[in-house]
């Protein structure tokens, strides 16, 4: 069935040279927008790369969270603005070839107006669900990551697999499940070090009387990142974004904060060599891993790879306290969109030594995440 929607998809877009086809328009319609390029905020003629020491001033003086109305965030529809995309648009783009960082399929792709997007893709490839579950979820909380949107992708000029076969092909790929990553609004800071990011153990040279987030914010965060079990948490992984409006004439940032960047590898069970079919969307591993690794201490289940730097936090009860009142917010509706839009019951893990693994129900998700949610809440951390 869904071999035949995409034919007759991709006989209209063929047709029509990218038109909008007219098949099932509740997921069919193909995105044009028109948008600028997706890029940060204008950059001053004055901005340099951050030193060493400007790195460690911006880190001391950055936040994490924003103040949100968590019971309000339309989690189905996620991030908006003129660049956003509807769940499960059907996106029509042209294939940009190059050679793409990491292991897990992606490819870039540029819409009518020149924008590249950059897009994963697979139905094993558990990145595709969840980014955009722990993107959508640090967003409805008011904790910062890139905007992921769960759709269709016609790439014309792509292989069946553009990160493996790089060289364009004449014709048109449809790519479903596919998800499309947004940089998050606001000026993203370069390093001397273009890899730098940040690494979670920098959060603790975040300083308040500077300025800075409160310890009860940032374990809040590491927390947050324990109950997705963040397993590729390399400094790469993290950005120091200038919100927007907060760069100033000289190229300086006067509202420095931290976000999280790629999440894909989140929703199983940390591991130390980041394996995909584990650590990503995989609900057996999830709903099994407690989240404490010591309750009555308070340290957090999560297992270090060998890139991370992050592993059985311990966590005060500030931070505790401040996530639990966060996620209780939730209501069983928002639970319910969260794990519908990142289309977790099309999550195929295999082959393994069990054969096939196909995805479990959005309810058994649902029943997982307020079982975990408890553990939290009910729990209390020594002072």
């Amino acid at each position: 069935m869904i071999q035949l929607r995409h034919s007759l998809v991709l006989a209209a877009l063929v047709t029509a040279g990218l038109a909008v086809p007219t098949v099932d328009a509740a997921r069919e319609t193909v995105e044009k927008p028109s948008v600028k390029e997706d890029k940060p905020q204008t950059k001053t003629k004055e901005e340099k790369p951050l030193s060493k020491q400007g790195r460690l001033a911006f880190i001391r003086k950055a936040q994490v969270w924003t103040p949100t109305d968590v019971s309000a965030m339309d989690i189905r529809s996620g991030p908006q603005g003129k660049d956003a995309f509807a769940p499960n648009a059907m996106v029509a783009c042209d294939y940009v070839p190059g050679s793409l960082p990491g292991s897990s399929r992606k490819f870039d792709c540029a819409i009518g107006d020149g924008t590249v997007l950059r897009v994963k893709y697979g139905i094993g490839n558990g990145e595709v669900e969840g980014a955009v579950l722990a993107s959508r979820l640090l967003w409805a909380l008011g904790f910062g990551a890139d905007r992921v949107y769960p759709v269709s992708v016609a790439c014309r000029g792509c292989s069946s697999d553009p990160f493996n076969e790089r060289e364009r092909v004449p014709g048109m790929k449809i790519f479903d499940p596919a998800a499309i990553e947004r940089k998050p609004e606001g000026h993203e800071m370069k390093t001397a070090d273009k890899n730098a990011g940040w690494a979670w153990t920098e959060l603790a040279s975040v300083n308040e009387s500077q300025g800075g987030a409160p310890r009860a914010q940032r374990d809040a965060l590491i927390l947050l990142a324990v109950f997705m079990q963040h397993t590729d948490n390399k400094p790469e992984q993290q950005r120091l974004l200038c919100l927007p409006g907060g760069m100033t004439d000289g190229g300086l940032c006067n509202k420095p904060f931290l976000v999280l960047h790629d999440v894909g590898l989140t929703f199983g069970h940390g591991n130390f060599s980041n394996q995909t079919e584990r650590g990503s969307v995989n609900f057996s591993e999830w709903a099994k891993t407690p989240v404490w690794r010591d309750a009555r201490a308070c340290v957090g289940h999560l297992s270090k790879s060998y890139t991370g730097t992050l592993g059985d936090p311990k966590i005060s009860e500030a931070g505790r306290a401040f996530l639990a009142d966060l996620l209780v917010q939730l209501s069983d509706q928002q639970l319910t969109d969260l794990f519908e839009v990142a289309r977790v019951d099309r999550r195929v893990i295999g082959p393994t030594s069990a054969g096939v693994v196909q995805g479990s129900s959005v309810s058994e998700w649902v029943a997982a995440f307020k079982h975990k949610r408890d553990e939290i809440v009910m729990n209390h951390c020594p002072a």
